[in-house]
């Protein structure tokens, strides 16, 4: 499955931090990354673990890179010695991660479990860090829809899905439809209220990355 089209304002926000400008419009968030999340299904449809997947911003990237006191090779890529050394480091979440993939089904929100099987690499300048959540119960995907939103809830990190999910395992009969946020869908109060946050602000209205969130549903028959 192929890409899907990125927000035109995260791109546009990266570009105003790249450069060092200040604006009010863009003031929040402040980190910008692209990615997707892919379902993987047990015997009988049942839904057992996403796979996600964050590509971080070139900005972002070099940032994180020199934070750890590495810089890309002559090919634009990471030697292993360091790939392996950032891979460990970024294994180790923090307390309050929250896990940018929120899922639901049934009417309520599911348990996952803490991420595994980090793996990263750099990529066109950019940083790709994949990793699993497992459910700590699996569902079925039968009749029911089962729905993922792609956000932090601070906001603080922008989530945009620009990867195509991918439906791994047994998922015969299974559909994935992205649902890719509107910013015409929001109030104008929320969007002016984040406007005027300043780079060390963030809003104090909970969960509020939810209402940025692009959205995928999963289906089958």
């Amino acid at each position: 499955m192929g890409r899907i089209t990125k927000h035109c304002c995260s791109a546009l926000a990266t570009l105003v931090a790249a450069v060092g400008f200040s604006t009010p419009a863009l003031a929040h968030p402040h980190v910008f990354i692209d990615g997707g999340v892919d379902f993987r299904f047990g015997p009988d449809r049942q839904l057992e673990a996403l796979e996600i997947t964050w590509i971080y911003d070139p900005f972002e990237t070099l940032y994180m890179l020199a934070e750890n006191e590495m810089m890309l090779n002559a090919d634009g890529g990471l030697d292993e010695a360091d790939r392996q050394e950032l891979q460990r480091r970024l294994a180790e979440f923090p307390p309050d991660f929250d896990g940018s993939a929120h899922l639901g089904a049934g009417g309520a929100m599911q348990v996952l479990a803490w991420p595994e099987n980090t793996r990263v690499d750099v990529v066109d300048g950019r940083l790709h860090m994949r990793f699993t959540r497992r459910l700590e119960t699996p569902i079925s995907a039968v009749g029911d829809a089962v729905d993922v939103a792609f956000y932090e809830s601070t906001y603080f990190f922008d989530f945009s899905l620009t990867e195509a999910p991918k439906l791994i395992g047994a998922a015969e009969g299974c559909t994935a439809k992205v649902a890719l946020f509107d910013p015409n869908s929001q109030d104008r109060a929320l969007l002016d209220v984040l406007a005027k946050l300043s780079r060390e602000e963030t809003s104090d209205i909970e969960n509020v990355g939810s209402y940025f969130a692009d959205r995928i549903s999963v289906t089958c028959d």
